[in-house]
């Protein structure tokens, strides 16, 4: 083991922390250990480095001195019920260590700073234990943010990812595209794998900012329509969703007491609000600070990549 190699928690695995995963351990500066709920199928072969957890203080607390972590990066995907009560369960696990004084949180949304309380179940989940951290002491942390995961362009065989053909407004697998309010609204989209290698340099950098951005491409959701026809070579079949039709879903959602339907309804709102598109200024100033290393790609390249490739 080198040196000056660090041991990175991961809590949470599936999706976008698989990426993380695969990009850290074929990085020699990191060893990394997985916390999870359950078992984790596709690592069976490294069960040494999967410890389970029921995300108690006191289990991860166990888990953080015995591996010795330095960092532990959270990408648990639970309940927003649930969110501040694992995060600070984590927060104080990170305290408490020996080591571990370094935490990613989950967060992993879009412009937080000037659009904080989307989507919705943000404003009882992310921001209030976004003011716990601001308030806490012992830990350096950051909240990372790339907008949209690009890899949701892309047909589900090529990607980690899964599928989210009723949230996200153009899916591949069969050929539809259903665009909220103009198409127009700002966007920002960014490959999973190089939200990993951005993580990976982040990991290395002596200071961290209280919030992250990465952006593989700004663009719109129109664009994005032009560049997946002109690329497959035929028409995506279209349909609109107004805002105004996006606000009275999220009416009869909330009188239906539709928790899934909500959701949706307001990652539309968060959608048409551009709120996935992180401010362009700062994001570059951080990619020259941060992650100079990261070569980030559009969508007409991702595309052509997995043409290219078994598995982006």
């Amino acid at each position: 083991m080198p040196e000056m190699q660090q041991t990175i928690a991961l809590a949470g695995v599936g999706g976008l922390g698989r990426y993380v995963y695969e990009e850290l351990i074929t990085d020699d500066r990191f060893n990394v250990v997985v916390i999870s709920r359950q078992r984790v199928r596709w690592l069976e072969d490294r069960s040494d480095n999967i410890f389970l957890s029921d995300y108690s203080e006191g289990s991860l607390l166990s888990i953080l001195n015995m591996t010795n972590a330095s960092a532990l990066i959270s990408l648990i995907n639970c309940p927003t019920d649930r969110y501040i009560d694992v995060h600070c369960a984590i927060l104080h696990a990170c305290q408490k260590s020996k080591g571990c004084k370094r935490l990613i949180p989950s967060e992993w949304a879009g412009n937080i700073v000037d659009h904080p309380l989307l989507p919705a179940e943000y404003a009882s989940s992310r921001e209030p234990f976004r003011k716990i951290l601001k308030e806490s002491s012992g830990i350096q942390w950051t909240l990372f943010n790339f907008g949209w995961l690009a890899d949701y362009f892309l047909p589900e065989k090529k990607t980690h990812i899964p599928p989210l053909p009723v949230g996200f407004p153009i899916d591949p697998n069969s050929w539809r595209a259903c665009i909220r309010g103009t198409g127009d609204e700002p966007q920002a989209w960014t490959c999973a794998r190089e939200v990993g290698k951005a993580v990976a340099e982040l990991l290395e950098a002596p200071e961290w900012e209280p919030v992250t951005y990465v952006v593989g491409e700004w663009s719109t959701f129109n664009q994005a329509v032009e560049i997946m026809e002109r690329h497959y070579g035929h028409p995506l079949n279209k349909s609109y969703r107004a805002v105004d039709a996006i606000e009275k879903s999220i009416i009869a959602c909330m009188d239906s007491e539709d928790a899934n339907g909500l959701e949706i309804a307001h990652r539309d709102q968060w959608m048409v609000a551009g709120a996935s598109a992180c401010p362009r200024e700062k994001t570059l100033e951080q990619r020259d600070k941060y992650f100079s290393k990261v070569r980030f790609s559009g969508l007409e390249e991702l595309l052509r990549l997995a043409e290219r490739v078994d598995f982006v």
